[in-house]
């Protein structure tokens, strides 16, 4: 059994969070993601499963456990690691549990294999891991031994101990370990344990990541191609995953007459009053017969039509043996009949006279029963439907005028920069005209959300403040373009981390790579925040595949996600490994008659022109690296999207 299989994750991230201001510890933006995320994605790998102790912001810390449980303190008062122990060892569901902390996303790669061996080579209750230390004060001192003991591997059949040990109000996490058999295990690097304990020291590990070699944006890989692999960047399955575990659906709804539903969320179910369809009637023009008259096998059979069925004035009268009653399209079967015999397929047709060959038809046929649509009672259409034209038409089929619908959502949205001019303005050299306020416009209202444009915010903090805090106040979501990279003068997630929280900062994604993701809060309103990137095809590209899938989830929609299609690339495409892309393409329909794409020509995120010359986005996923003339691609068409 290996060693992974055996063991329990377990993230320390319960106490009161409060050294670093009003965002917790572990949810600290951190290198495009929260210090919690990363320490997270370097445990995930060396345990079979992650659980995170936590007693505050338990959504946003579910958001980053995934299918693994959040876990509180049974003890009150915020009683430190051995409480988060305590509750980690009545879930392990493993023979052993991995404690790490929240702020500390640099511990080895190799920590549960090496605390194992240990553990099993002293027959010992748990391994912990120590360092080698200078002091600082003093260089020429020799080096002390420094034990961590919130990075320890411990056995989960230990719990009593903890238990009797807790019951005496003991707290501390040394006092109880003296208890145990301890193996201690030393390690090189004492940087690897070091923890991230106030916004100096955040911020100091920003700087060195983006000046030092861990940062840089690409490196050789196998076959001599680049791959890119900035450690900072969020995957894009993982970026939405998070949105999706934190965003749900807004509870209000209103009920519409059905001309006004196109476009709207479904709130309820609609049952069918009736049958539909309301009795059996003919799928065909032809005949309507007892399927006993059918001739038997090598045989024909004529018959007397006694009279005629229209849609809307059924013939009552029941045929007798012999007879049969001519029969239109959608017309009620006479009673007494079961099938219906095609015009085309009658062998001959003599006036009142109808021939049937043998195997013309078989009994059944050609009918359309009572309730084979929808059955009375039965479920038409389920809530959280995006209504579309269809739908209006089946829900007017059944007798229904009006319909419960989610509100409409309300979504804030503006541009930042000093550098951009509103239409009308006058245009000064190194101004350019914001477009990206009037593309999130046409795609929000195509969407069916309220969309309410707060203008053009300049790069200014308190301006910037000001603005989150209004949008926060009237809408659902806000929507920002500019101000997510690291520039000198791009504010907005350090003014989302003062407001509420930033769940990430910057994907592995092109175009799109600076884009953030939080809660903006007030001390009355909340709102959902996406702070795109200010380039106008990367704003298209982020809105579609992050903003669009969330906005959904809030309207309540089933269906968020947008499908794909395979075609066969009629070029090559070059691609980097280690980042998504999306690459504007034009999609039609080889002489072969499979699908193929061309890309628009030069794919840089400034230049909207190949978004309004293209059909599709090609996407090149994470793992992906240059893609070959006639290599099937994943295309996402823009059908009803641009």
């Amino acid at each position: 059994m290996s060693v992974k299989s055996k063991v329990t994750g377990l993230i320390l991230a319960g106490g009161r969070g409060t050294r670093m201001g009003r965002v917790d510890k572990g949810l600290q933006p951190f290198r495009g993601a929260t210090l919690a995320a990363h320490v997270h994605a370097r445990l995930a790998p060396q345990v079979t499963t992650v659980a995170i102790n936590a007693n505050r912001n338990l959504p946003q810390y579910q958001a980053i456990a995934g299918d693994g449980p959040v876990l509180a303190d049974f003890l009150d008062g915020f009683a430190g690691p051995l409480a988060g122990l305590q509750v980690g060892l009545e879930y392990c569901p493993t023979e052993l549990l991995l404690t790490v902390p929240c702020d500390s996303p640099f511990f080895p790669a190799d920590l549960a294999e090496r605390l194992q061996a240990a553990l099993a080579a002293e027959g010992a209750d748990l391994a912990m891991a120590v360092t080698m230390e200078r002091d600082d004060a003093d260089p020429a001192a020799a080096p002390y031994r420094q034990p961590h003991p919130v990075f320890s591997l411990i056995k989960a059949s230990v719990l009593p101990q903890l238990q009797a040990y807790l019951a005496t109000d003991a707290r501390r996490m040394e006092g109880f370990f003296k208890t145990l058999r301890v193996a201690e295990v030393l390690f090189d690097d004492a940087t690897a344990f070091s923890n991230i304990n106030t916004l100096e020291e955040l911020q100091r590990h920003e700087r060195s990541a983006a000046a030092g070699p861990a940062s840089a944006p690409s490196a050789v890989g196998a076959g001599g191609q680049r791959v890119d692999h900035d450690a900072a960047a969020l995957p894009v399955d993982e970026a939405q995953r998070l949105i999706c575990a934190r965003i749900g659906a807004v509870d209000a709804s209103e009920t519409l007459p059905l001309l006004s539903a196109l476009d709207r969320v479904l709130a309820a179910d609609i049952i069918s009053p009736i049958n539909v369809p309301a009795y059996d009637n003919s799928a065909m023009d032809g005949y309507a017969l007892r399927g006993a008259d059918l001739p038997a096998e090598g045989a024909s059979v004529t018959l007397n039509t006694i009279g005629i069925a229209y849609a809307g004035r059924p013939f009552t009268q029941a045929p007798r043996p012999g007879e049969c009653v001519r029969v239109m399209t959608g017309a009620a079967m006479p009673p007494g009949c079961d099938s219906v015999l095609p015009q085309e397929l009658a062998a001959a047709i003599d006036g009142d006279q109808v021939t049937i060959a043998h195997d013309a038809i078989r009994a059944g046929a050609n009918l359309r029963r009572a309730g084979e649509d929808l059955k009375a009672g039965g479920v038409a259409i389920a809530a959280g439907k995006l209504l579309r034209p269809a739908d209006l038409g089946l829900v007017a089929s059944l007798g229904i005028g009006e319909v419960s619908v989610k509100r409409k959502l309300k979504v804030a949205f503006f541009s930042t920069g000093d550098e951009l001019r509103s239409l009308g303005e006058t245009l000064e050299p190194g101004c350019v005209y914001d477009s990206n306020r009037y593309t999130l416009f046409g795609m929000l209202t195509r969407l069916g959300c309220e969309a309410i444009d707060l203008g053009v915010v300049r790069d200014d903090p308190t301006a910037l403040k000001a603005a989150l805090s209004a949008a926060a106040g009237q809408a659902d979501a806000i929507i920002t373009s500019g101000g997510v990279s690291e520039g000198a003068a791009d504010y907005t997630r350090d003014i989302m981390a003062m407001l509420g929280d930033v769940a990430f900062w910057k994907l592995a994604m092109r175009p799109g790579r600076p884009l953030a993701f939080g809660q903006v809060r007030t001390e009355r309103d909340s709102a959902w925040l996406f702070g795109l990137p200010g380039n106008p095809v990367a704003v298209m590209v982020s809105f579609y595949l992050f903003a669009r899938p969330a906005l959904l989830r809030m309207m309540g929609a089933a269906q968020a996600t947008l499908p794909t299609v395979q075609a066969r690339a009629a070029e090559a495409m070059r691609k980097r490994p280690g980042r998504t892309e999306y690459q504007r393409g034009i999609v039609s329909t080889g002489a072969d008659g499979v699908a193929q794409v061309r890309l628009t020509g030069a794919q840089g995120s400034g230049i909207l022109s190949s978004m309004t010359e293209a059909n599709c986005i090609v996407v090149l996923h994470h793992a992906q690296g240059n893609v070959s003339a006639g290599q099937m691609v994943e295309v996402l068409l823009f059908d009803g999207l641009t």
